[in-house]
């Protein structure tokens, strides 16, 4: 097995390309979709990375696999679909959830779906799955979003912003429906349950401290050092730190134009009569 690793240093977001390279069949894990805020333009050089990646490697995507609906950037999910047409966009099942709370924060109308149908596929909790040679278990690990998976293989897990490298700790859990309960069940009952030595893959590095990049830890190390959630943390301590800490981190640059793209497995609003799509962003006072 090979896991390849892109950065996107705008957005601090890791994908990934999983592949057996004697079979060449492959999973895209989280890609991300350049998008500037300033303009409302996108751009395509994170997709043209990963397939560049894929076709000089003659690989077979089989899935193109979301962790959680990104709160930080837009889904280039869609745009590899059309480069790679047999891939399936999947996510865990619990996406309904987040679909019908975002529903109600843009009041989209009655031709949005809360069923999970903009995906091609929703992945059971629990459950293994099959992309060609490779095998992937879906993990219910919520608390980030009340939807969050990670997905176990054979060469570790892919945590999305569920835990994050040991010097920085865990994802938020400020998000509609977050939970800093749940996110410390998520990890100690089905993360730091897993053997020792299993690689971890993070969904996000922010490069704390001005370190250089990094993405793989282990679930030992993770337990012995991770400076949020250790194996001895008590749940008391751990909410306790994540709501006081949360309480102080501003929003996402890009949280309302990346939601409402990402609960729609990253299809752009529906185009109107004049040729362009629109993003709907709330009017709030403080």
């Amino acid at each position: 097995m090979e896991i390849k690793a892109f950065f996107d240093q705008d957005t601090y977001t890791l994908t990934y390309v999983v592949s057996d390279p004697s079979t060449s069949d492959a999973v895209i894990i989280d890609p991300v979709l350049n998008y500037d805020p300033k303009a409302s333009t996108y751009s395509l050089e994170s997709v043209d990375e990963v397939s560049e990646y894929i076709k000089n490697r003659n690989l077979n995507p089989h899935y193109i696999l979301e962790t959680h609906a990104h709160a930080d950037h837009l889904s280039g999910s869609q745009f590899l679909k059309e480069r790679f047409p047999n891939s399936k966009i999947a996510i865990g099942e619990q996406i309904v959830k987040v679909q019908e709370l975002f529903k109600g924060v843009f009041n989209f109308g009655d031709e949005f779906k809360i069923d999970g149908s903009q995906f091609d596929e929703l992945l059971k909790c629990g459950e293994k799955f099959q992309a060609g040679s490779l095998w992937f278990k879906t993990l219910p690990t919520p608390g980030h979003t009340p939807a969050c998976s990670s997905f176990l293989t054979e060469g570790g897990v892919f945590t999305g912003d569920a835990l994050f490298m040991p010097d920085y700790g865990t994802g938020r859990c400020d998000f509609p429906a977050g939970s800093a309960e749940d996110l410390y069940d998520s990890i100690t009952q089905q993360l730091y349950t897993l053997p020792n030595e299993t690689k971890v893959y993070v969904g996000h590095d922010y490069l704390p401290n001005g370190r250089s990049l990094e993405f793989e830890t282990t679930i030992g190390e993770s337990k012995e050092r991770n400076i949020r959630l250790k194996g001895s943390t008590t749940k008391d301590e751990f909410v306790l730190f994540r709501k006081q800490r949360d309480d102080e981190l501003d929003a996402p640059q890009l949280l309302l134009q990346s939601v409402q793209t990402n609960i729609r497995a990253g299809q752009m609003p529906p185009v109107e009569s004049n040729g362009l799509s629109y993003l709907k962003i709330p009017i709030r006072a403080k």
